[in-house]
């Protein structure tokens, strides 16, 4: 067990998404961001936190990521996109975007791609573009694939369940469906990553996720580069495990 806490501390994103952050919240989050059992593989806030959370990420090597388009999932693609290219501007190395699930549940396929499509370029190569899926709203099993279908084809370098605003988070079903569109794009020659959110506080339920990945992908296939899962308060329960 100690061995599987070690891994998923490495590919877990350190996540504070509350509309009562502070200063000190995040700072209180960077403190567990390296731990003397190991980094997180990145910290997720939002860009307004970038200034607080920037110098000390970069000194301790690890990635800040944030989200745009976030929680609501607006249609609005030049917004988007100017969100996006503001905060990899001021040094954001991931994006986690949201899809425009409601306008995609309600018929317009084109308002996710050009969203998709507009933050991709946006991020260009200086940051890795997740898109969240909100797959908990998309509910039907061709509504995940479709959506992750259409972020793939627009350059999207993950898949995300959920914002973890919506109930219900990750399941395992939509995970075996965003696997099946992951697997089919890198018999393609486009790999996508899977970061799976929304619901993970226990090391049982990642071990879970981490699992049906390599199930897909093979024994110790995943790594903080293709797999990752968004949470909170995983990591304390690792660190309980790790001792």
């Amino acid at each position: 067990m100690n061995f599987v806490a070690q891994r998923l501390l490495s590919m877990t994103d350190l996540t504070s998404l509350n509309d009562s952050d502070t200063e000190q919240t995040i700072q209180k989050l960077l403190k567990s961001a390296a731990t003397p059992a190991g980094k997180v593989a990145a910290v997720c806030c939002y860009a307004r936190f970038i200034p607080t959370a920037r110098p000390t990420l970069q000194q301790q090597g690890i990635a800040l990521a944030v989200v745009a388009n976030f929680p609501a999932g607006r249609p609005d693609a030049a917004a988007a996109q100017a969100e996006t290219a503001a905060a990899v501007a001021d040094g954001a190395n991931e994006i986690d975007v949201v899809f425009p699930y409601r306008a995609f549940l309600a018929g317009d396929q084109k308002a996710g791609a050009a969203l998709v499509r507009a933050c991709r370029e946006a991020c260009g190569e200086r940051a890795l573009l997740k898109v969240i899926l909100e797959t908990g709203c998309l509910k039907r099993e061709n509504d995940i694939r479709r959506a992750a279908q259409i972020a793939c084809d627009e350059g999207a370098h993950f898949l995300k369940t959920s914002t973890g605003k919506t109930k219900p988070g990750a399941t395992e079903d939509a995970v075996s469906v965003l696997l099946d569109v992951i697997a089919l794009y890198e018999k393609r020659g486009h790999k996508v990553g899977l970061k799976v959110s929304g619901g993970v506080r226990t090391i049982e339920t990642a071990r879970t996720y981490l699992e049906m990945f390599e199930d897909c992908f093979g024994a110790a296939s995943a790594n903080p580069g293709n797999f990752r899962i968004g949470a909170s308060s995983l990591v304390r329960d690792i660190l309980t495990v790790l001792g």
